[in-house]
């Protein structure tokens, strides 16, 4: 048996109906030339295969006696994988919405805690004749960068696969769970060793929070510096901030890679900060829309990994940081520049308590307890009168840099599939894959009516940084970086024509005005970036009239314009 972190296990007492705690990933897959098998039954077989690799898919929860304290994971010798490989066919016409709608039906739903905590489904029918793998597992057994290593087992390098050797036979165990004196025995020890390590901590601990309390002079000076005038103590409430129910709305949206590092590189802040700065603008134009956007700045909460360099331990190692998205700043480079200040000082602070901030802590009597107060504060209401700590949950995962497949299928794209919260009705999690941005929008259906349109008001934001990069001089130290090539963007089926979203922009109050763009100057470029990955959905033939008009149009720089969506983005 192995016991759960207090970190791991918090994930398991802080969940409710409302509130599911799993993540995932929607994947959408190029089946090989010429296939004509049954894609399903292959992937049941791939997944039989493969399952001994990662602990994740061959563990359970064993609960201790009266929830005394944190369960245990023990080995499940008897999986079924009728249960937790799933197929679907979606109605027609099989659109790329509809694939989305039907990700956010079965991401509202609990995962079985009896059985491993994973799911897979297969979902076809879709117009394009591609398949969509969506996968699930609870976020007590793995956090983003664990999952990338789950990914690893998975997933290959060549369509052919690779030999995985079948694992090591080993007796089966004569009972379905552990006998109740032994899972007594097995609490109170780890109780014990978990208070024996948090009294060894406590010197540095103590030292950690007297330097915060007299931190060095320079590096305090250098932190008030960069940091932004007026940070709040409580992030300002907006509609996104309530209490939630179990209903979801999804949608994914993919930006260049390339175009990303190009902004940053530009601008001479990290890629991670054009991320949230993407995320502000749009949220900037999104609560605009009902004259709701509040004069103090919205606040990011965002994920800090813990994990040192190679620990490959499938479970939780993150804390988190608050950062301001600078909404109350106009200009998208100066709100971008104070996105940066903000990210610099809250991650200066956090590398200070990094070594001493614990994932594993006593947690006698806490399941039924945390529980119980998790359950009242979600229905009670009292989220919706408490002052926010964070607006939005953004997080942003390294993937792989290479293409992938899955049971011989090519990957097109990896959008993540995340948690929304009581108090955080939004989150989006972004992934980069081979040569991709995937951005993963998740959130309680009552509280963010259209995501959609959050979204494509992210792809407007990113186009505006880009235009703005050929008119601000490149970050002074910064090493010229090569424009990226440009590339063809469609709009998928569901998606309003650039036009549209353009015009409508134009009537937003928050919408700032931009001088006509000029001719960019030349540059050195770049080597031909791959040919993006072929949407699931082509746009549909009546958009046509407004992309030949688009063609004819002079380009203008607008705040709200939104960038054709790339083919790759239609899952």
């Amino acid at each position: 048996m192995k016991h759960l972190s207090g970190l791991d296990a918090t994930f398991l007492h802080l969940e409710t109906p409302e509130m599911p705690m799993h993540v995932g990933s929607l994947n959408v897959l190029d089946l090989p030339k010429g296939y004509k098998g049954d894609f399903y039954e292959d992937a049941k077989n791939f997944m039989a295969s493969r399952i001994h690799l990662a602990d994740v898919f061959t563990r359970k929860l064993a609960l201790m006696p009266f929830d005394m304290t944190n369960p245990v994971w023990v080995d499940d010798d008897d999986i079924d994988l009728d249960y937790h490989v799933r197929h679907i066919t979606l109605p027609r016409p099989g659109t790329n919405r509809q694939l989305q709608q039907y990700v956010a039906r079965l991401h509202s739903s609990l995962i079985d805690r009896s059985r491993p905590m994973w799911e897979f489904y297969i979902i076809d029918g879709l117009k394009s004749g591609q398949v969509a793998l969506y996968t699930k597992v609870h976020h007590a057994g793995i956090d983003g960068q664990a999952g990338v290593e789950v990914g690893k087992a998975i997933f290959d390098l060549e369509a052919t696969g690779r030999v995985v050797k079948p694992p090591r036979s080993r007796p089966r165990s004569s009972g379905y769970q552990l006998g109740m004196a032994e899972l007594a025995t097995a609490a109170l020890r780890n109780t014990a060793q978990q208070y024996v390590k948090l009294f060894k901590m406590a010197p540095a601990i103590a030292r950690a929070i007297s330097g915060i309390a007299s931190p060095d002079e320079k590096a305090a000076e250098k932190d008030t510096a960069a940091a932004p005038k007026k940070f709040n103590l409580f992030a300002p409430r907006t509609s996104l901030n309530v209490s939630i129910t179990n209903q979801r709305t999804f949608a994914g949206r993919t930006i260049s890679l390339a175009e990303t590092k190009y902004i940053a590189k530009h601008f001479g802040v990290t890629l991670n900060d054009v991320v949230m700065a993407t995320v502000a603008g749009a949220l900037r134009h999104y609560l605009a829309d009902n004259n709701e956007l509040p004069a103090k700045p919205l606040v990011a909460g965002v994920p800090v990994s813990l994990r040192e360099a190679g620990d490959q331990t499938a479970n939780n190692q993150a804390s988190m940081i608050l950062v301001s998205l600078a909404t109350d700043i106009t200009d998208p480079v100066q709100r971008l520049k104070a996105i940066n200040a903000s990210s610099n000082s809250s991650k200066s602070t956090m590398k200070r308590f990094k070594a001493v901030i614990l994932d594993d802590f006593p947690t006698f009597a806490a399941p039924w307890l945390v529980s119980g107060i998790a359950s009242m504060v979600g229905r009670s209401g009292l989220v919706n009168l408490l002052p926010p700590a964070a607006n939005v949950a953004i997080s942003n995962v390294a993937g792989a840099p290479f293409p992938m497949y899955f049971a011989g299928a090519l990957v097109t794209c990896y959008y993540p599939v995340s948690i929304a919260s009581h108090g955080t009705a939004l989150n989006v999690t972004v992934q980069s894959y081979n040569g991709r941005m995937d951005y993963g929008l998740i959130a309680c259906r009552r509280a963010v009516s259209d995501i959609t349109e959050i979204g494509d008001y992210m792809l407007a934001e990113h186009k505006l940084l880009m235009d703005l990069t050929q008119k601000h001089p490149a970050a002074a130290g910064a090493a010229p970086a090569p424009v990226p090539p440009k590339t063809v963007h469609e709009p998928a089926d569901d998606e309003a024509p650039a036009e549209a979203v353009a015009v409508a922009a134009k009537k937003k109050p928050a919408a700032r005005k931009a001088a006509p763009e000029k001719a960019p100057s030349r540059a050195p470029s770049r080597a031909p970036a791959r040919a993006p990955a072929k949407a699931p959905v082509k746009a549909a033939a009546k958009k046509a009239p407004a992309k030949a008009a688009a063609r004819k149009a002079p380009a203008k720089a607008a705040p709200a314009k939104r960038a054709r969506a790339p083919r790759a983005a239609a899952a």
